[in-house]
């Protein structure tokens, strides 16, 4: 009889997400926004019996463990919640004993109606082990132990999960981890609505919203930023002491010149904006190496892992490798809040099920696999398309190639999503990088978005340290490194304004479509390297179906789409890049 424990992790808060577990192995991850098409989708009741169950397989068999958390409450959350003040001083006690032993009195009596929604709903759970966690110890989970290392301090950055009523927002919080213990080292926890002016994650998210409103704009800013002088705005720098980040007077007032600041407003000049971008970004990264120092002199280590949203700063995590104390620095391929569902899952395998954990962050295909008859249903019928079934992979990405080189733009769409927010092969669009026309072509036509907007370079690994200026391997493009000088003009769709590029390895043990793809496009134009960017519109989620595939692929003047077994054309074929 099969005793693999069946896992079940869930995080209610923005980036609402969902993961099963059976034993070590993922069966799916997913964001609620893949489901409803909606970015940033937070979790709401009715949930389970609105999305979840009638879309993924696997809830139909009974739980062993069920593992909540929720930004909105988290009294009770055993991450060491003695080890802070304001100042993030405090030293917590080692996870271990007493973790997850289920929802205490206090914990129940505050609990929050999508939590016990979940309860509730999940008629096959009533017999699971079930515990409810902090999202910030759900990030230890989800970026410690699917990490390389056997110890590590860990830096969790964000600005909305709350310590439980009366007991403020917990800003930041520090750990140093091994895989036997969790020991909280420090944390910013605010009162009220102070957390407003404090929190380094609340800074960027401020800077965010006084030059792109709205939700999940940060990556515009740190593109913008290189177009700007960060000393021209005269601002000091944020306040840090340990943990403790404060916003000064003179930034607040600054953030809350909304008609100044507002990117494409008339009362807003190109410079003013690209000068706030940088001041703001120079900021961010000053006070991200001052918080990763405190934690390394604490914890005396040589590894770190980061997570939160301010973890998606690709070029903050390379100025921290670059400048920073510690040797090795691990940044999940999802470490935003969606990530959160992955942590509890881990959590419960580990202290719930007392099960170990295989699993390492290898690669981001998380995601439900799509049917074969899925992706033909897709295209039966299909008048306006071309369909056509090349005999075996090799003769696929030949095809594929041919209209790469040809300068045509080609939607890949295969296997499994990715988990986190950024396309890395099986949500992606390539093109050819060494056109310059190219990236403002499909900045314009195709993702419909500013012009100054960089894309991902997709490189096979033994190849990357030649054309870039890497220390490691980076597979979820959580860096920005700079391009070697010699190269930069065979790199030209994909070098941002600064030098740099955010870009993706390919490893021999990757992909193989995509191993295949670079190695051919090498052969055909002597460059290992292909531009990348996620398969999806303006202000969408990542498309996660066969149909959403092609929906999206008659809606962009893309000009083919790859959708192993079969590569899709347009009978009327768009224009090319001038």
């Amino acid at each position: 009889m099969d005793d693999t424990p069946v896992v079940l992790g869930i995080n209610h808060d923005r980036h609402a997400s969902i993961c099963l577990m059976h034993g070590a192995h993922v069966q799916w991850a997913i964001q609620k926004e893949r489901l409803t098409r909606r970015r940033h989708h937070p979790g709401e009741p009715g949930d389970l019996d609105a999305f979840y169950l009638p879309r993924l397989s696997g809830l139909e068999r009974p739980l062993d463990v069920l593992v909540e958390c929720l930004a909105t409450h988290e009294a009770g959350a055993h991450d060491g919640d003695d080890a802070g003040a304001a100042a993030g001083e405090g030293t917590g006690e080692a996870v271990g004993e007493g973790v997850g032993e289920g929802v205490g009195e206090a914990e129940g009596e505050a609990v929050d109606e999508a939590a016990n929604e979940a309860y509730l709903a999940l008629a096959f759970a009533h017999g699971a082990r079930r515990a409810r966690i902090s999202q910030h110890l759900a990030h230890v989970y989800s970026a410690f132990h699917p990490s390389p290392f056997r110890e590590a301090a860990v830096l969790v950055l964000g600005r909305q999960a709350s310590a439980g009523p009366g007991h403020g927002h917990v800003l930041a919080s520090g750990y140093r981890v091994d895989r036997e213990h969790i020991t909280c080292i420090g944390r910013q926890v605010t009162a009220g609505g102070a957390h407003l002016a404090a929190g380094l994650d609340t800074f960027y998210f401020r800077l965010t919203q006084a030059l792109f409103p709205g939700e999940g704009n940060e990556g515009k800013v740190s593109d913008l930023a290189p177009y700007g002088d960060p000393h021209a705005p005269g601002l000091p720098p944020l306040a840090v002491e340990g943990l403790q980040v404060d916003i000064p007077q003179a930034w607040q007032a600054v953030l809350q010149e909304t008609t100044r600041f507002r990117f494409g407003a008339p009362q807003a000049s190109f410079t003013d904006c690209a000068n706030l971008a940088a001041a703001g970004q120079r900021a961010f990264e000053h006070a991200l190496l001052a918080q990763a120092h405190w934690l390394h002199l604490r914890t005396g280590l040589d590894d770190l892992c980061l997570a939160g949203d301010a973890a998606l700063n690709s070029a903050a995590n390379a100025r921290l490798l670059r400048d920073g104390p510690f040797r090795r620095v691990f940044v999940p391929p999802a470490p935003s809040a969606a990530g959160a569902a992955l942590g509890c899952a881990i959590h419960g395998l580990l202290e719930l099920a007392g099960r170990s954990v295989d699993f390492r962050w290898t690669h981001d295909y998380l995601g439900p696999a799509p049917q074969l008859a899925d992706i033909e249903a897709a295209l039966d019928g299909a008048s306006d398309l071309i369909v056509e079934h090349p005999r075996g992979r090799d003769a696929l990405c030949a095809r594929m190639l041919d209209l790469l080189c040809s300068g045509r733009v080609v939607g890949l769409y295969q296997g499994r999503s990715e988990f986190g927010p950024r396309g890395l092969g099986h949500r992606s669009i390539l093109a050819d990088p060494r056109r310059a026309r190219m990236r403002d072509w499909i900045n314009a036509r195709v993702k419909e978005r500013e012009w100054f907007r960089p894309f991902a370079p997709m490189v096979a690994q033994e190849r990357a340290f030649q054309y870039f200026d890497l220390r490691a391997p980076s597979p979820f493009m959580g860096f920005a490194v700079p391009v070697r000088s010699s190269v930069m003009p065979l790199l030209a769709a994909v070098t941002h304004v600064d030098g740099s590029a955010r870009l993706q390895t390919v490893g021999p043990g990757d992909d193989p479509v995509l191993r295949a793809l670079l190695a051919g496009f090498e052969v055909r134009t002597g460059v290992p390297v292909l531009l990348s960017t996620s398969l999806c519109g303006r202000d969408e989620p990542l498309v996660e179906t066969p149909q959403e595939a092609v929906a999206t692929f008659r809606r962009m003047p893309l000009h083919g789409l790859a959708m192993p077994p079969y590569l899709v054309m347009k009978r009327h074929e768009p224009g090319l890049p001038a």
